[in-house]
């Protein structure tokens, strides 16, 4: 007798369940007066506040993270790009015949892969004071290796049969490369190199949230001063620029894609980098934000063996990684629960375009200020800091979701629809249905993301690996620094190897498979 397991659409609704808890936890500690703040909020978005002192420094603080983005993103891809060749088993087996030392370089990337952006900010706040370079350096530090990651997955899966027949003619190792490799490779770079220009915004953002300057610095005022009206001057901003990138880079992707020449496209992308990387300085410059001003080094100092044992020994591990652990589950569950129960709910155009817009507002609010803004109305939880994170993942789920749905055809579900099904019915089984296999791929993904993103939010839950993290920073205690990041970027490579499997078991292959580029933009 077979045994009964859910089905693919229905494991994709299941962890909308932990919304339950989190709602009832936020219920339990909601006070009356977070009424007439949310009501003052949703307000201000339709009155902004078009004050000319406001407007100007709004306008100022995006010209600082968008050149911040520009010229991170810019040196992280060129770097992304050399590593991921460097760090490709097929490179080093053609040049060398062994695949070692691919593999050495790769696991020496992944532990920057491992530590989110924002810790870095933190440590080199500490090593070289308040610098421009602080929030660049950061953001370059993990983009690099996850660009290095993508391009070495997509050089180790491509067909080789192509590149053992120009080496068996006679080939060089470098032309039978490039000629075998280098075409297939420039749409994947386009895709992915785009898709982290927009993440490069969102991380100056939220840099800025915590005092490194840029817009996040200037929503951040607005909000703790309670002043709605300019939190939504600078979202809006922040969204007409959002959206403006997005719309070029989709324009830039569809000239490069009619050329249909890989070559030509890397090399004109590595040479348009170059120049955005030139011009962002001095646009920096423009805005009073100096890059040659001196950086005065200040080495953290080493911890002794014996600061190292006493800091082990003096911190909750138990309770800082289940808290960590269960923080991740219910940001993860709602991340990926939420937007197809929605659309399945709501399965009309109306319902879905307004979805839309709400996925793009969630997207657009830093998870600081929205873990801000709720503990508006709430106390300090667990539950606060999972809604936040959750929130903000549903807009990129929701997003990726939708495109997902709308490059399928719509056969089966005129089909069902003809049967008499239930509108619900039939968006689940006709539409939903043929996507759920890759949206599940991404959602175990999505969720090692999470933990990453975990100590962005962890100070307002008051627990968890991030919340001590940054409480051990402001204590400069250095032993407990040390061990909290070697913990949590074990943790992160642990559930980089379990989402892994996960995701190579929801797209049905056995081999290594390479990051789903067009998933995660």
């Amino acid at each position: 007798m077979s045994r009964l397991s859910p089905t693919p659409p229905i494991l994709s609704l299941l962890p909308a369940l932990a919304l339950l808890p989190v709602l009832i936890s936020i219920l339990i500690s909601f006070h009356n007066g977070g009424v007439t703040l949310l009501w003052e909020f949703i307000c201000a978005a339709v009155h902004p506040s078009i004050q000319a002192e406001v407007v100007q420094s709004v306008f100022r603080g995006i010209q600082i993270t968008l050149a911040t983005a520009l010229l991170s993103w810019s040196i992280s891809s060129i770097f992304g790009i050399c590593l991921g060749i460097a760090s490709a088993r097929v490179v080093w087996e053609t040049f060398l015949g062994k695949s070692w030392p691919a593999i050495v370089i790769r696991r020496l990337l992944a532990i920057p892969r491992a530590i989110h952006e924002l810790l870095w900010g933190l440590l080199l706040l500490q090593m070289v004071g308040l610098s421009p370079w602080v929030a660049i350096v950061a953001i370059v530090i993990p983009y690099t290796s996850l660009v290095a990651r993508v391009v070495s997955d997509q050089l180790d899966t491509q067909d080789r049969r192509a590149l053992r027949g120009l080496k068996q003619a006679g080939a060089g190792s470098s032309s039978a490369l490039i000629t075998a490799l280098g075409p297939a490779m420039g749409p994947v770079l386009l895709s992915y190199v785009g898709y982290r220009l927009e993440c490069a915004l969102r991380g100056a953002t939220v840099l800025g949230v915590f005092g490194l300057g840029g817009i996040g610095t200037e929503l951040q005022l607005a909000l703790q001063s309670l002043q709605f009206k300019d939190v939504w001057t600078a979202l809006w901003l922040l969204a007409a620029v959002m959206f403006s990138l997005e719309q070029i880079l989709g324009l830039i992707r569809g000239y490069f894609i009619l050329s249909k020449n890989g070559i030509w496209q890397i090399a004109t992308m590595l040479i348009v980098l170059l120049i955005l990387c030139a011009l962002s300085i001095p646009w920096l410059n423009a805005v009073d934000i100096d890059l040659g001003e001196p950086l005065h080094w200040s080495p953290l100092p080493l911890p002794t063996v014996d600061e190292l044992i006493n800091a082990i020994n003096a911190l909750p591990w138990i309770q800082l990684i289940s808290s960590t652990m269960l923080l991740t589950v219910l940001a993860a569950g709602i991340a990926i629960g939420t937007p197809p129960l929605a659309m399945m709910l709501w399965p009309s155009r109306l319902g879905i375009a307004i979805q839309r817009i709400i996925w793009g507002l969630l997207r657009l609010m830093p998870t600081p200020l929205t873990a801000l803004f709720l503990l508006l109305f709430s106390k300090p939880s667990v539950a606060v800091a999972a809604l936040a994170l959750g929130a903000h993942n549903i807009g990129v789920m929701g997003r990726l979701l939708k495109e997902g749905l709308d490059q399928q055809s719509d056969n089966n579900l005129k089909a069902l629809s003809a049967t008499g099904a239930g509108a619900r019915s039939a968006w689940l089984y006709g539409c939903f249905s043929g996507q759920s296999r890759s949206y599940l791929a991404y959602a175990a993904y999505r969720t090692d993301v999470i933990l990453r993103e975990t100590v962005v939010v962890g100070m307002v839950g008051g627990t968890g690996l991030g919340w001590q993290l940054i409480e051990s920073l402001g204590s400069f205690n250095w032993a407990q620094v040390s061990v909290l990041i070697a913990v949590f970027t074990a943790l992160t490579l642990i559930g980089e190897s379990i989402t892994d499997r996960l995701r190579y078991h929801w797209t049905g292959s056995t081999k290594k498979l390479p990051m789903v580029v067009d998933l995660q933009s």
